[in-house]
């Protein structure tokens, strides 16, 4: 039996190898890598998955998780067999040769995503996009359940158990609750001074805000980096060696609450138990439950009062030309307002989840064949006019600002806001548990940290998400936590 294990663990150590070096290809790409490389970097991409997929999927694999699968195992390696399984039994479902030009096909799309938004130019990335909805739905059709939708089985990719069905009432449920609100505030017409945001924020000194603050909230960097890109986002080759990027511009909060965010998803990563290092079981369970984190560190932690009150002297201190005048109590108010706006990355907190929907929707539509690529760009103007009451200028203000779908991750965005009903219901939680406002005006976020690792972190991919959210608070999901919430906290903030 140990030389079965040992021959099955050599082999899934061949391929967490190739998935790393897919993964620091694709940090690569988005972040040093120069403009030329591209080509050559998508074919080297084909190569390393159609090697992935042949191992994945080849027969001996198959022959030692059969023999491994049903024997008693440490509980690390059960985890590791079921999500290897998982994967192997994805995988055999698609064509094998279309599995590399795929990963060719997303590398190539990135760039000419980046290229598209700058010169905000739709039409550029139009035939990638077709492209890619056109592989996604195949491998959806070979993936889907018998009377599953396309869109239900790429939703599974990203969170589990969520179909379009309980999407339609959890967005309903926000749609009710938030426009009104959000209506409410508009008509109060309360004026929040937010100016000094923006103007003469140096970039040197954001770089040193942004690295204090990755510090301050638990990012570990003797286990990770920060680097640059035009579109936020972390990734992980494993707990030991996770990264993240952030971007510049004048906005110093931009950037601010960019890192906060982006920590939460690394922070995460590098609780994530040794034992699962390297391993199918070890990354965060779920993208839901991912995105939970980073918006539990952007949003609970840091836009809140007793976040900053020991932070606060330190952003002065770097930037005393334009913060020296403005008090803690200033500074709170205006991360917080309530301004909608076209950049959902720049949304604040209330119109955030909306944002999402408009994706939603159109992704939706998308994969019945109801929206084509070409009616995107017309559709998400009109929805962000519906919705949010404004108008995109451009595309790069519009239907490219995000990357998601140059990377094939139709059905991640509903994760965003399902993550943030998590985060509600964990901080209700943890509030019940924890001192949670005397540890963030103490400094003490290790607590925190501690906290979130013992419950979620550490257990990689052994749980899921809804596993996790029923041991952790002894409840089932429950989105009434997060209109609570966003109620209680906007409703005291603008006095509605």
């Amino acid at each position: 039996m140990d030389r079965i294990w040992e021959e099955l663990r050599k082999l899934l150590e061949q391929a967490r190898a190739l998935e790393e070096a897919g993964i620091l290809f694709e940090w690569d790409n988005e972040t040093l890598a120069p403009p030329e490389a591209v080509e050559y970097t998508a074919r080297t991409m084909e190569r390393l998955s159609e090697m992935y997929f042949a191992l994945m999927t080849g027969d001996r694999l198959g022959e030692l998780l059969e023999q491994c699968g049903d024997r008693e195992r440490p509980e690390e390696e059960r985890a590791w067999i079921r999500q290897a399984e998982k994967k192997r039994r994805e995988l055999s479902m698609i064509p094998a040769e279309e599995y590399g030009a795929y990963a060719g096909l997303r590398a190539r799309a990135s760039a000419l995503w980046a290229r598209a938004r700058k010169n905000k130019d739709y039409e550029l990335f139009a035939p990638a996009l077709e492209e890619i909805l056109t592989f996604k739905k195949r491998f959806a059709a070979c993936r889907a359940a018998k009377g599953q939708s396309l869109y239900d089985a790429m939703l599974e990719e990203f969170e589990e158990g969520f179909s379009t069905e309980k999407l339609d009432r959890f967005f309903g449920l926000l749609k009710r609750e938030l426009v009104p609100l959000l209506n409410r505030i508009r008509e109060k017409g309360t004026e929040i001074p937010w100016e000094f945001l923006k103007g003469g924020y140096s970039r040197e000194g954001q770089e040193k805000l942004a690295r204090f603050l990755a510090e301050y909230v638990g990012f570990d960097f003797s286990r990770g980096v920060m680097g640059e890109s035009a579109h936020p986002f972390t990734t992980a080759l494993h707990s030991r060696d996770v990264r993240f990027t952030t971007h510049y511009d004048d906005r110093v909060d931009h950037s601010l609450f960019s890192v906060i965010h982006e920590c939460g998803h690394g922070i995460y990563e590098q609780g994530i138990s040794p034992l699962l290092a390297q391993t199918a079981a070890g990354e965060g369970t779920s993208m839901g439950m991912h995105e939970s984190q980073s918006r539990f560190y952007e949003n609970m932690l840091g836009r809140s009062r007793a976040f900053w009150e020991p932070v606060y002297p330190r952003l002065r201190e770097l930037f005393p030309a334009q913060l020296g005048d403005i008090g803690a109590e200033e500074f709170f108010r205006a991360v917080n307002r309530v301004e909608p706006g076209p950049i959902r990355i720049e949304a604040d907190e209330l119109t955030y989840s909306l944002h999402i929907m408009i994706r939603y929707e159109l992704e939706k539509g998308l994969a019945a064949g109801e929206i084509s690529v070409a009616d995107l760009p017309g559709l998400w103007n009109e929805k962000y006019e519906e919705y949010l009451g404004v108008r995109p200028k451009n595309a790069a203000e519009g239907v490219l600002q995000d990357i998601h779908w140059s990377q094939g991750s139709i059905g991640y965005f509903p994760s965003y806001a399902l993550g943030s009903a998590f985060a509600a219901q964990i901080y209700g939680h943890m509030e019940e548990e924890l001192d949670m406002e005397g540890l963030l005006r103490a400094g003490k976020l290790d607590v925190i940290r501690d906290y979130l690792r013992d419950h979620i972190h550490r257990y990689g991919k052994m749980k899921g998400s809804r596993e996790i959210l029923l041991e952790m608070t002894g409840k089932e999901f429950d989105p009434e936590y997060y209109v609570k919430y966003l109620k209680n906290k906007f409703g005291r903030l603008y006095g509605v």
